[in-house]
């Protein structure tokens, strides 16, 4: 910052605006002392209010620097034995006029000057400047002076807490000379939660260096540590009136002050004028909003009050949560208005916001706050509330835990039916029918005709109506009627495209495997290439329901030559199904046979061997999944050709031959593998020699790599 400064020597006018222990008064040591122009620094106390003392000071420190001729200083002196102002800001400024070296004056803690008369003496020095001289405001608050003219010609520096924030190497080096030295991950957590106000840094090492575990004391660090709480009590909340104070602690279940939300939380009207008021103190308080009609507390400064407010009024708390959420679900800002019912343990209403907004959250990869929500409510009470349990097993579902959305289906199945009143929410029931639908442990036709009966009890603007139009069109496919299949997936992609990204791509997906198992290869691409369009506008990349995605596009694209975006589709692919366990078989198998083909294209025949075999196993679950036998039949097919068309030397391997190589991968010595066989030694490595050398390998290890690869090992 000293530097930024020393850049900046030219500009005329410096304000420096930060709360208590942003490191103010330390930066103007360090300016004075480095500064080669003639200095002097004024410590402003609140006499100073007073104008014709203040000029009386500043006259002073003007004589100190020898700055103007001599005698210059003397007159002003004299001049304000007579206290009339009128006549000693001309004077003042005739005095600053006259002075022949440019010169640097600070003044420190400037927000004890308040009144409009000691203000225009500020002024008066601002705008009457020698070019090369300069003025230094330093000041908890922003001072009312009218800065307009000098900010538009660039005669004006500002500075504020942002500006004086440590850096992640200020703190570390702070930290360490505290006696606390961090790992990186926690002075970020620390940088975050401080947002790099020193003083908050300097109490964190305070409160964590007496312990046995300082990185765990600084991960628990908070505004309502005693050391902290009793810093910010002596340099905020000291100078407040009370009423003040019990406002700042009754609101600060908000993160941001507003006159409307203060106003709803506390239920009473005037919140502007208290707030005006408390936005020109000297709290840290931050504006978010460009009319500055907004503003939040220091992160640390906000969990103190909410401390105090939590231990000595825990109902006031819990009452303006509740009155917050209703406050943001009235301006449409339902992430406020369900953090805040979560905050109130307010179970149903918490319920209600959630599943109105289900889509919303796990359509848009936005379920990992989805999840935040539901642990601040405990297991008991997830299963009582139909909405809850049911928002619970939506996102399960995304997350690809069907035991769990399994679980939670059931439990919101049980809240609904043993409710005495109509669901406040009335898409309820679908969305018990969607789990039973994916769930369904009957088969593909089971599935479908669940998701056929749920279609037609929905409304046609129906969120849900997609789901259903996927779940109809896969259990068409796969049981072969692609006719059907391909008119319910033309629908889900017509319903979804803007309510439920994720639904639109499987659809996609789905509607491209049909294209190209009727050979039109360049619709495929097409279909896919939009599939992954969605994907990556709305933050799907990581859902498990883009692994078919992914999967159909390596298939595709590798099909017709584009082997680099076949490849790295294929890992991404990989990568999220390797994050599934025991998930809709249907889903899980048909994947892994569109990879094994992409595995085969992409000369892979050791993944496509592993993967079609994991697919035989799950197919074997879905009976009348007729279409998988054909796929696997074929993809098995591809195998043994690709495999036979790997194999060098003059022979293929014989019976014998692939006996012992059966016995390769294992610990087991040449004699071990005779006693199993029931040959001897020296016929087992004479059979392994030849392995070899059909193989065109030297050593056993690579024989077992060689023999993967072409996929005649299971890898």
């Amino acid at each position: 910052m000293l530097a930024k400064l020393g850049e900046r020597r030219d500009t005329p006018l410096v304000v420096i605006v930060a709360p208590a222990g942003y490191g103010k008064t330390s930066l103007l040591t360090d300016l004075v002392s480095t500064e080669r122009r003639p200095s002097a620094r004024l410590t402003v106390e609140g006499w100073h209010d007073d104008p014709m003392l203040l000029i009386r000071d500043i006259a002073s420190c003007l004589e100190d620097l020898k700055c103007a001729p001599a005698g210059v200083c003397e007159e002003l002196e004299a001049a304000l034995w007579e206290p009339r102002l009128a006549e000693a800001l001309p004077l003042l400024a005739n005095t600053l006029g006259r002075v022949v070296n440019p010169f640097v004056l600070v003044l420190d803690d400037v927000h004890h000057i308040t009144t409009p008369s000691a203000l225009a003496v500020l002024n008066t020095v601002a705008e009457h400047l020698q070019q090369g001289s300069q003025l230094v405001l330093a000041s908890r608050t922003r001072p009312d002076l009218p800065l307009g003219r000098l900010r538009a010609r660039g005669s004006l520096l500002e500075l504020d807490a942002g500006d004086l924030s440590m850096t992640s190497p200020e703190a570390a080096a702070m930290l360490a000379g505290a006696g606390v030295p961090v790992e990186p991950t926690v002075l970020d957590a620390l940088l975050d939660r401080t947002e790099g106000w020193p003083a908050g840094l300097y109490l964190a090492a305070l409160c964590a260096r007496d312990q046995p575990d300082p990185a765990a004391a600084l991960a628990r660090f908070a505004g309502d540590d005693h050391i902290v709480a009793d810093y910010m009590r002596d340099e905020f909340l000291a100078e407040l009136h009370p009423d003040d104070v019990d406002f700042l602690v009754s609101t600060s279940v908000c993160k941001a002050l507003s006159a409307p939300i203060c106003d709803a939380v506390l239920n009473t009207t005037g919140s502007a004028s208290t707030l005006d008021r408390i936005v020109r103190s000297p709290l840290p308080l931050a504006a978010v909003d460009r009319a500055h009609d907004c503003h939040r507390l220091h992160p640390l400064l906000r969990e103190m009050l909410l401390g105090d407010l939590r231990h000595s009024h825990p109902e006031r708390e819990t009452q303006g949560h509740r009155r917050a959420s209703v406050f943001y679900a009235h301006q449409g800002d339902f992430d406020s208005a369900i953090s805040h019912a979560v905050a109130a343990g307010d179970a149903p209403r918490a319920g209600e916001l959630l599943w109105r907004h289900l889509p919303s959250y796990v359509t848009v990869g936005r379920n990992d706050l989805l999840q935040g929500w539901l642990r601040g409510f405990s297991v008991d009470q997830i299963s009582a509330n139909a909405p809850l349990a049911l928002t619970a097993a939506h996102s399960a579902l995304a997350l690809g835990d069907l035991r769990q959305a399994e679980h939670w289906g059931l439990m919101g199945a049980a809240a609904l039916s043993r409710s005495t009143t109509p669901p406040r929410v009335a898409s309820l029931p679908a969305g018990v029918a969607v789990i039973e639908a994916v769930v369904s442990r009957s088969g593909l036709g089971s599935m479908g005709r669940d998701a056929a009966r749920a279609f037609e009890q929905e409304e046609d603007g129906s969120p849900w109506r997609p789901v259903f139009s996927l779940l109809q069109g896969v259990a068409d496919h796969l049981t072969g009627d692609r006719l059907q299949a391909r008119e319910h997936l033309e629908d889900g992609i017509h319903r979804s495209s803007v309510a439920a990204p994720p639904i639109e791509t499987l659809c996609l997906s789905q509607l491209a495997m049909i294209t190209v198992e009727e050979g039109d290869w360049e619709r495929g691409v097409d279909l896919i290439a939009r599939a992954v369009l969605q994907i990556e506008l709305h933050n799907l990349s990581s859902y498990p329901s883009s692994a078919l995605v992914f999967a159909v596009s390596a298939d595709v694209h590798s099909h017709v030559g584009q082997v680099d975006e076949g490849k790295h589709h294929a890992r991404k692919a990989s990568h999220l199904l390797g994050g599934l366990h025991d998930f809709i078989p249907w889903y899980e198998a048909e994947i892994r046979i569109v990879l094994a083909r992409a595995a085969l294209r992409l000369a892979d025949v050791r993944t496509a061997r592993t993967l079609l075999a994991e697919a035989s196993r799950l197919a074997r679950r879905i009976p009348d999944a007729v279409l998988f036998a054909g796929w696997l039949d074929e993809a098995w097919g591809l195998v043994d050709c690709a495999a036979g068309n790997a194999l060098t030397g003059p022979s293929t391997l014989t019976m014998a031959e692939l006996r012992i190589l059966r016995f390769l991968p294992t610990h087991l010595s040449f004699r071990e593998i005779g006693d199993r066989l029931h040959v001897s030694t020296n016929t087992v490595k004479t059979q392994a020699h030849a392995v070899y050398r059909k193989l065109d390998v030297r050593s056993r290890s690579d024989a077992v790599t060689r023999a993967s690869d072409i996929g005649l090992l299971d890898g």
